[in-house]
């Protein structure tokens, strides 16, 4: 039932999605959703009833205004131009962690694309199991299964392929040209506004499951942020000055994502290595990185084509660094 009803809430939004912002008649809406006139008004009022405002005029029909602030499955999915990522949507209120569901999910069989997505996580982390801040309403906390047929020493690219996909989104939806910080850091403006995380379901040399949760600062003001924070961290809107739309971000964010992830199974990293390097900003700048072995300073050269940090010491050498906490000078 509830799927059902999900359905037809998606039938009715692309339809309003496709009208461009015109009058979608009565009759019409009939015809696309199967049903009676009658039925259209009572799926018109249960979309109000979720905080959609929608214009009625008489002989001309319906017309969508304005979309609740909220996030939704059939929302995200209205105007989706995906063949697979997000073509299933798991979204909750709150949750403790979209990464927790998403691994259950995968776990369960869930379908390559599937998203993990909240409007809250009370338990939401990075890497090495730092706490991620998530407040309700204002970012994207979502996770996308995927499914490749590559080695599990390849799978790090994932991490690199996903942050393109979120500068491109970025960039597209707000104007705002954000730099990647190796190796999963976006950065605006030297402050923090995206983290990745990728975690593996695998054994051996098997890989079952890609999980990338997606930490994406949107909506949030100054004051939102723990004092910790306010120095280091910025949103979208900071940065552009106006509310951003966190379901147009996720829909470009997820053809972003798909059409980097199809190129990549097919040609290999090569090509995403190429443009992560054209938004990288610590490529030529002297660097700290903090491994797990000690302390190396350098320049940074770029990465290799598996995604390793290729890091000048002030002898010469070229050292690889594969998992550090990196400092810009």
């Amino acid at each position: 039932m509830e799927q059902s009803k999900r359905n037809v809430k998606l039938r009715l939004l692309e339809a309003f999605a496709e009208s461009d912002q015109e009058f979608v008649s009565g009759q019409k809406i009939s015809e696309v959703l199967g049903c009676s006139r009658t039925a259209v008004w009572k799926h018109i009022e249960t979309l109000r009833k979720e905080g959609y405002e929608v214009e009625a005029v008489r002989r001309m029909g319906y017309r969508l205004i304005k979309k609740p602030e909220a996030l939704s499955a059939a929302e995200i999915q209205s105007s989706l131009s995906t063949s697979f990522m997000g073509q299933a949507v798991h979204y909750e209120k709150s949750v403790p962690s979209t990464q927790k569901i998403a691994h259950q999910l995968a776990g369960e069989g869930a379908s390559e694309g599937t998203i993990v997505i909240a409007d809250e996580q009370t338990e939401g982390r990075g890497r090495l199991s730092r706490v991620w801040h998530s407040p309700v309403n204002t970012g994207i906390w979502m996770s996308c299964i995927l499914k490749p047929k590559i080695p599990l020493s390849q799978t790090p690219q994932l991490t690199l392929l996903t942050a393109v996909a979120i500068v491109q989104a970025i960039e597209e939806t707000t104007g705002i040209l954000p730099s990647i910080k190796w190796p999963n850091d976006i950065l605006i403006n030297g402050k923090k506004a995206v983290g990745i995380l990728t975690e593996l379901q695998a054994e051996a040399d098997s890989v079952h499951s890609v999980i990338i949760g997606m930490g994406i600062n949107v909506n949030q003001e100054a004051r939102d942020f723990p004092d910790a924070l306010k120095t280091i961290a910025t949103s979208l809107k900071l940065e552009a000055g106006n509310d951003i739309s966190r379901t147009s971000l996720i829909q470009a964010i997820l053809y972003n994502l798909e059409q980097l992830y199809t190129a990549y199974l097919s040609a290999g990293f090569h090509p995403v290595k190429l443009l992560w390097e054209s938004y990288a900003v610590s490529l030529g700048r002297e660097i700290k990185a903090r491994t797990l072995q000690g302390t190396i300073y350098g320049k940074a050269l770029g990465i290799n084509d598996e995604g390793v940090l290729l890091l000048q010491t002030a002898d010469g050498t070229v050292e690889k660094i594969y998992s550090a906490d990196i400092e810009l000078s």
